[in-house]
């Protein structure tokens, strides 16, 4: 148990140290902002288009959602502040365990007027909320960073009220060979990605004893789906 401990502690200072070593790049690389990051998708990636995906996963969000929604990891904001922006009667909270991806978040949402929404910095492993919290639960392009992927899903379960919504993308294994490899040479070792890593296959079984899965799409070697909670 407390060589588990130790191993979470330190793959959370990983992450941590990848992330704030990555902020003066992150949000060009997920959103093909640059020639480089454009190549990067298309050799390694299978060509996945990430604004796309967060096109469609944000899509499944009415404007006029009005009840409580937890957002985690918000990340930069770099796909969402625009969304929060139109999204003025909901209650949302965004959480990252990156205090660096959380400032450059606020500083995202402050610099467009988007003020009606919380921020504070949190483990998915151990969320400071109670049972039943949210009405919707987004996880955009986060857990295969998770360092404990079977609290993180526990959490969101018990967050999350009975016939919420959980809405994710995400990297999956076993689809494309390069995406593969570069997940476990290179993400991991940099702490951008924490394995073990899902299939698709895997994700559902998570899903399957628990919610109803509406919508569920696999591109490249991105997963993103749309869950009710039963």
């Amino acid at each position: 148990m407390k060589d588990q401990m130790k191993r979470s502690s330190q793959n959370k200072t990983t992450v941590q140290k990848a992330y704030r070593f990555s902020r003066h790049f992150y949000d060009d690389a997920i959103t093909q902002g640059k020639w480089w990051s454009r190549l990067y998708f298309k050799l390694l990636w299978g060509g996945v288009d990430d604004n796309e995906i967060a096109r469609r996963v944000l899509g499944w969000i009415p404007d006029d959602f009005a009840g409580r929604m937890l957002d985690v990891p918000v990340g930069t904001a770099v796909f969402t502040t625009e969304k929060y922006r139109r999204m003025r009667q909901a209650d949302i909270t965004c959480v990252d365990y990156s205090l660096d991806m959380l400032e450059q978040a606020e500083y995202r949402f402050r610099g467009t007027g988007v003020t009606h929404i919380k921020t504070m910095q949190g483990d998915v492993g151990a969320l400071p909320f109670g049972d039943e919290a949210f009405d919707l639960i987004l996880c955009m392009n986060g857990l295969h960073v998770f360092p404990n992927k079977e609290k993180a899903y526990a959490e969101i379960l018990r967050t999350l009220r009975a016939g919420g919504e959980l809405l994710a993308c995400f990297y999956v294994a076993g689809e494309r060979k390069s995406a593969d490899w570069l997940a476990k040479t290179v993400m991991a070792r940099m702490g951008w990605f924490t394995p073990p890593f899902d299939t698709a296959g895997d994700v559902r079984q998570r899903l399957e004893p628990y919610y109803d899965i509406l919508d569920f799409h696999v591109e490249g070697a991105m997963a993103y789906f749309r869950a009710r909670k039963r």
